[in-house]
Order: C-alpha cells, then structure tokens, then sequence
C-alpha cells in the first residue's frame, strides 16, 4: 500500500450568472444576423462533446432566432464522429442531451457537403449541405486548446467550420498535410468559407478551471480570428492542470470523447504522440496508466495510444470502426495504437511502477490519480508529489488522507469517480 493524500486544487472560478440574457443580447447585438429576412432559415452547429449548458445553449439560441421571426435547425458538425454516418451523429447528438425536442429546432444531419471555395493553398473548402443551403448559419463552440497543434487559433469557432461543417471530407483535407500545417489550414479554409457561404456570427463558449461556463462572446465575421485569438487566451489562463510538473505514474481512471477530443487532453499530460511532431518539456509523465473509457465516448478510444498501460476492461469496450475512423481521418495514427494490457488494475499500476526501475523505491514515487484530464479540481498524490506541491504557488486543500490498496478483485479500491 501507498499514503495517498485527497487534495482539492483551486483554479479560476469565473462564472457566467446569466447565460440566457447573454446569448439574447449578444444574438441581438449582431447586424448581420438581424439583417435576414423575416422567415430565414438559420443553421447552428452542434457537435463538441463535454461543453457545459450546452442545451441550454442552443435552446436559448433556438427561442432568440424564433423571436426574430426565423426558422432555426441544428447541424450536426463534428467531422468524422459518429462513425461518419448522418444518423450516428444525430446518435452523438441524443447523448449530449441535444434532441428536437430539448432545443426546440429540427435537426438535419447528412455527411454530403458542397465545395464552395478553393484556399491560396489549395486545399478544398467543404460545407455541409444543409448549413450552405440555410439563408444564415450560426457557429457555437467553446473556445480551448488544441489537442494537436498550437496557433493563433486552435479549438473553437474556427475549427468547427473547418472539421465540423466540412465533415469527414473537409476534415481529411484539413488534417493531410500533418499537424505542423494544421494552425494555417484551419485559419486560411475557415476565412474562405466566411467568405463564400452565409456564415452570420458565431458564438464563443469559454470555460473556467472547474468546467463551467465562464462567458459566451458574440462574434462577427469582420473580426473573426482577433476576437477568438483573444478568448483563446482567456481560456488557457483558466485551464485546469495538474499539480506538478514531473509525475512518475500518472493513473487516469477513464478516458473518452466527452472529456477530450483526444480521450486524454495532451495539453494536460504532455504528450502529443505525433509522427514529426517534438514532445512538450512539460509536463513531463514517465508513465501513464488509464483504467477505463467512459460509455459517452460511444467504443471511440481515440488517445488510448496516449497512454502505456491499460486493461481488458477498457479494451473489450472499443469499438474499432469509430476509433480507426477517427484516428484515419486526423493522420494521427500513433494515439490509437493499444498500450500494455493487463486483466486487473493493479496489475496494470504495479506493472506501471515496476517498469521505473528494478531499484525504484515506492515511498518515493511521484504518482498522482486523476478521475479524468478534464475535472482536475479532486485527485489524489503520493507524500512526495504533496511535498513538491507545499514548496510552489499551487492553491490546494488536504480533504482525506487514503490508501492506494486494492479490492479481491484487483480493482482500486477508492476511485474519485465513484464518490
């Protein structure tokens, strides 16, 4: 057994009070969405997974446009998800909660896209049909970190236009000249695509350190990239993050779609597992253990790669149609490809701390437990991973002290996603 200390970490807890208000008057506020007709059908995306409110969203979104006398309609846009069938991403949709009936609007889903531009470049601008048909399209998402790259825009409005609404085809294109690339395309497919369909406004969702909504920002065309650049910055000040730098065994209890779009957010384990792509100096994880996927990732374990032990468990719920899909279309092979596999859990954490070293002495291993890379706020540590924490400017709290036992059946015996 290991001393596990139950700490709460404290982040940034901006929050948005009035979320209903906001997304009336920052709708209102926009000259080219009030400027449609009467009777206009407006389009708005819906897709990324694990955004706070998100009904709520839409749903005010939805009642707004009504009140202006459109004919609002949801598409879904989240590029090869849902096993890139129209009906499996409505699937994904109905399990975010997202139906007609909680929003209040239609929703349209088809993976056929129009090419409607060309950029600089060359590589093909796609929409989806039913967004390129509407007389006005909304785009909503939340503004975070990529998984895959750094730039002046990595994931949030930009994005969703260019993967989402490009669905499966746009998304190959976007992702083919490799991670590297990705920064420009997204800016210089989605410029095109503002440009050349009748994209209106998006709407901004930034999020704060305990995975609630900080704020909603309208945003025009005109501005585009200035406004998203800034919120991104807004909301990588607020992002969550584990305590310490350097970690020997990192145990992350379950993985998915709904917590990353990567399964396990390389931003806060310091991996990218990118052909050509060099590794961040920090946070540096000697070993990962992930023990379970979550059922709202839907059998989709793209990351899985991301990590060096795993069990059976995790493993018989793959499906592999929707992992392979998803890893073909982003070119990022590495993150799917399977890491060790063991029948228990401990047998997967002791194979983990074993493979340090033949003379690693466990009282002195930095190991830190995580119910997921999204919710970093409850996790436990090891006695050396707390004394490194007392000696920085990490804001924390000791709830518990507890053991790192196991149950008869080689499970953990206290896991912060059970409590």
């Amino acid at each position: 057994m290991m001393e596990m200390y139950e700490i709460r970490q404290k982040f940034r807890d901006d929050k948005l009070v009035d979320i209903s208000g906001t997304i009336q008057r920052e709708l209102m506020n926009n000259s080219a969405l009030t400027a449609l007709p009467k009777g206009a059908e407006v389009a708005i995306t819906a897709g990324s997974r694990g955004i706070a409110n998100i009904v709520l969203i839409l749903r005010e979104t939805v009642s707004t446009l009504k009140g202006l006398g459109y004919r609002p309609f949801i598409v879904p846009a989240m590029g090869s998800h849902g096993g890139a069938t129209a009906d499996g991403q409505v699937e994904v949709l109905h399990h975010l909660g997202i139906t007609s009936e909680s929003v209040g609007a239609e929703i349209r889903s088809s993976m056929e896209v129009e090419q409607i531009a060309e950029t600089d470049d060359g590589v093909p601008v796609y929409m989806d049909k039913h967004a390129y048909g509407a007389d006005g399209v909304i785009v909503i998402n939340r503004i975070k970190a990529h998984t895959a790259f750094r730039g002046r825009v990595e994931s949030g409005l930009s994005k969703m236009v260019t993967i989402g609404l490009g669905k499966r085809r746009g998304a190959s294109f976007v992702h083919a000249n490799g991670a590297l690339h990705m920064a420009r395309n997204i800016e210089t497919v989605c410029a095109s695509a503002l440009r050349h369909s009748p994209i209106v406004m998006g709407l901004a969702i930034i999020e704060n350190g305990y995975d609630q909504t900080a704020d909603i920002v309208g945003v025009g065309t005109e501005k585009w990239f200035e406004v998203e650049a800034e919120l991104l910055k807004r909301s990588k000040e607020m992002m969550p993050r584990l305590p310490v730098d350097t970690i020997d065994v990192l145990i992350v209890e379950e993985m998915g779609k709904i917590f990353s779009g990567t399964g396990m957010d390389p931003n806060i384990i310091g991996r990218w597992r990118i052909e050509g792509v060099p590794e961040p100096e920090k946070p540096d994880v000697k070993r990962i253990v992930v023990l379970d996927l979550a059922e709202q990732s839907f059998g989709n374990a793209q990351g899985v790669g991301l990590a060096d032990f795993t069990t059976q468990r995790l493993v018989n719920r793959i499906d592999r149609q929707a992992t392979y899909t998803n890893s073909i279309t982003s070119t990022y092979l590495q993150r799917a490809m399977l890491p060790f596999i063991y029948d228990h859990e401990q047998e997967a954490i002791e194979s983990a701390c074993g493979s340090l070293g033949p003379d690693v002495d466990l009282t002195g291993v930095k190991l830190v437990q995580v119910p997921n890379t999204l919710h970093l706020d409850r996790l436990l540590v090891s006695k050396p991973v707390l004394e490194q924490m007392e000696k920085s400017a990490v804001q924390f709290e000791i709830e518990a002290r507890r053991q790192l036992r196991f149950n008869d059946e080689g499970m953990l015996a206290y896991k912060l996603t059970s409590v």
